[in-house]
């Protein structure tokens, strides 16, 4: 339960119980109960989705956005703003890029990700609305946030950083239990089938663009792939 807490405080702005002294070994545990936070963090979507949705979709659209940013601080965001920063600045060479990422300036780059985001997630929520795809909703970011799992697991932390602490938490069998659960519950929403893909993409990506992962890409992951959730959604509707 320990874990679980930590888990929460990390990843959203919810109210959580006091905990005692969190270790390092205890931080890097939590990302098993990720997916857990991510389902919370969905059914308050939901939430938002249903309060807003009887005034008209595009209302429903907007309170859905907002409740998504705020109950997550924006964290996600900000990983997708650095990456795109990094990305965008630095071409070709991996240490400009590494450096400009950990510059904790937003610049032009990392501004337009932001922007482009939340455009997409308002349209596409919208959509969502319309086809009455309530319960996908709520379990796109429970999805999303088996991505770090993956990501921790497969490769390399590309600095001391987040992403370090990450590493060698995640075991086979924590990889295996999510997968049977992200298929079950497929069964009520079969466009989160494409995790697996999504999630497959962007780690491959990460692994030929910059050989690794950090907190800053598990945050950008996040992001990007909730978004090619809702639309496989939208498709799939």
């Amino acid at each position: 339960m320990k874990h679980f807490i930590i888990a929460l405080q990390f990843l959203t702005r919810l109210p959580t119980p006091r905990i005692g002294a969190v270790t390092s070994e205890d931080f890097a545990a939590s990302m098993r109960w990720f997916p857990v936070a991510g389902l919370l963090i969905g059914l308050v979507v939901a939430g938002g989705v249903w309060l807003g949705a009887r005034i008209d979709p595009w209302t429903g659209a907007l309170i859905a956005l907002c409740v998504w940013v705020a109950v997550t601080g924006a964290l996600h965001l900000d990983g997708l703003s650095d990456l795109a920063d990094g990305i965008g600045a630095a071409h070709a060479n991996r240490e400009r890029l590494l450096a400009v990422m950990a510059d904790p300036h937003i610049g032009s780059f990392g501004v337009v990700a932001i922007v482009l985001q939340i455009a997409a997630k308002l349209v596409l929520l919208h959509g969502a609305i319309v086809a009455e795809a309530w319960t996908a909703i709520a379990l796109i970011p429970f999805a999303a946030r088996i991505g770090p799992l993956v990501w921790a697991r497969w490769l390399e932390p590309l600095h001391a950083g987040l992403g370090a602490r990450f590493a060698g938490a995640i075991r086979p069998v924590d990889l295996i239990g999510w997968g049977a659960v992200l298929v079950g519950a497929a069964l009520f929403a079969p466009a989160l089938l494409v995790t697996p893909l999504l999630i497959a993409h962007f780690g491959l990506w990460l692994h030929l663009r910059l050989g690794g992962v950090s907190g800053d890409c598990h945050g950008a992951g996040i992001e990007l792939v909730e978004t090619g959730l809702l639309l496989a959604l939208i498709l799939t509707v």
